[in-house]
């Protein structure tokens, strides 16, 4: 959304599909779950009398939007890449599999997962984890607009202080919100590392992949 009310920032598209370009020519793997809230969101429909379900299904239907989005863009700059559906969307995607993701890796291609799991009721942070642990991700990267978590809100709260790691079980008895709490489990109970940081600064994706201390590392103990 970047600067615009809504839809898509083609400037703030244009710079994320950068970074991923610049990362993938360093031959990392990755895969992208994308959320759909610049164009609708499931619980706000809900709020606005939508069915949950039929609203959960439109959030879904944004993600593949979005996806479609940073695939163009990608490739308008030379990156490979293909976006897999959660469900069968002929010709818009290629319908999710484990094994086409492996496929997808080898040929040096970008992976996009859009439609959520699938399922109404969850999360896109549910998808993300869900996704990772399939393919057996060495980590989770959670791009946001904050470099980290903190103790509290900092858009809110200028006494907030940043953490460089904690573990999960530290953040949950803190309350703190780094993603939905099936994500959360999902990922403690697979030892599958959280890595939280800001997206929207230029070159934090490839300077966390180097090993810089970017963000806010969460992992088992």
């Amino acid at each position: 959304m970047g600067n615009r009310q809504t839809g898509i920032d083609e400037e703030r598209l244009l710079q994320y599909v950068k970074q991923i370009k610049e990362v993938a020519d360093q031959g990392v793997d990755i895969g992208i779950v994308i959320g759909g809230g610049n164009i609708f969101r499931g619980m706000s429909g809900e709020k606005a009398g939508f069915d949950r379900v039929k609203g959960d299904y439109m959030g879904m239907l944004a993600t593949v939007i979005n996806g479609l989005a940073i695939q163009s863009a990608l490739e308008s700059i030379g990156g490979k890449c293909t976006v897999m559906t959660a469900i069968e969307m002929t010709p818009v995607g290629v319908r999710y599999s484990p094994q086409r993701v492996k496929k997808a890796f080898e040929n040096d291609e970008v992976v996009i997962f859009t439609f959520g799991t699938g399922n109404p009721f969850f999360t896109t942070d549910t998808a993300a984890a869900l996704r990772a642990v399939e393919i057996k991700a060495e980590v989770l990267l959670k791009g946001t607009r904050v470099d980290g978590i903190y103790t509290a809100d900092p858009e809110k709260d200028k006494r907030a202080t940043r953490f460089d790691r904690i573990t999960f079980a530290e953040a949950y008895r803190r309350g703190l919100k780094i993603m939905d709490m099936t994500a959360i489990t999902m990922c403690s109970e697979n030892n599958l590392p959280i890595i939280v940081f800001d997206m929207n600064k230029e070159g934090n994706l490839l300077r966390l992949l180097e090993g810089e201390s970017i963000g806010t590392y969460v992992y088992n103990e």
